[in-house]
């Protein structure tokens, strides 16, 4: 039984994979969950890579621009800055009910491994570790070094989840949609959020 999830901040990194941040973030909202959405400077450039997106720079212009775009209801999404030590998720007296890193950049899974916290980013992954509350990073890189794998290790033994953008093929993906979606529906089912993004395992025929 997981707990309920009302409101999950989702972190945006520099690595490759923006369409599985920005899917999950369109479908953490059609589940009526609140976001706390927090991006590395890195991020908005691979969303323009790899998603043609141009994600705007203020946090407050980028809140508007992707509460419009997603249909967010009014205050359902909120966006911080980099440096907004003053938001929630700064703080363990306000946490979110759980975190999402997707993509999850090595650098960022290590700064979060050995608790250097110099941005919002990685103050909140702290937060949610020193609150005992649910850390998913999704990490996308290949292959992994020595150093990658020992610091998933000390964050796997932190209670984090470390869950890499590594899809099946079970389910015989019709399009990249098809396979970016099977990856968001891991994340979900770990944030105890019902979806229908892929039939489950076993039930093919039902």
């Amino acid at each position: 039984m997981h707990p309920t999830v009302n409101t999950v901040t989702l972190a945006l990194t520099g690595a490759s994979g923006m369409a599985y941040g920005m899917r999950l973030l369109e479908c953490l909202l059609a589940a009526d969950v609140r976001v706390y959405l927090l991006l590395s400077q890195a991020a908005h450039i691979v969303a323009k890579q790899e998603l043609g997106v141009a994600l705007l720079a203020r946090a407050g212009d980028l809140e508007k621009q992707l509460s419009e775009s997603l249909n967010a209801r009014d205050g359902q999404l909120r966006v911080f800055g980099r440096e907004d030590w003053n938001a929630p998720v700064a703080s363990g007296t306000n946490p979110a009910d759980a975190m999402v890193v997707c993509p999850c950049s090595m650098g960022t899974l290590a700064a979060i491994a050995h608790g250097l916290s110099d941005n919002l980013i990685e103050r909140a992954a702290d937060v949610m570790l020193k609150e005992q509350r649910k850390l998913i990073l999704v990490p996308r890189e290949a292959p992994f070094s020595t150093l990658h794998l020992e610091n998933m290790l000390r964050l796997s033994r932190m209670n984090a989840v470390i869950l890499p953008a590594n899809p099946g093929f079970y389910h015989h993906p019709q399009s990249v949609e098809d396979i970016v979606d099977f990856i968001v529906a891991r994340i979900l089912d770990q944030l105890g959020i019902q979806h229908q993004l892929m039939a489950r395992w076993g039930t093919a025929g039902e």
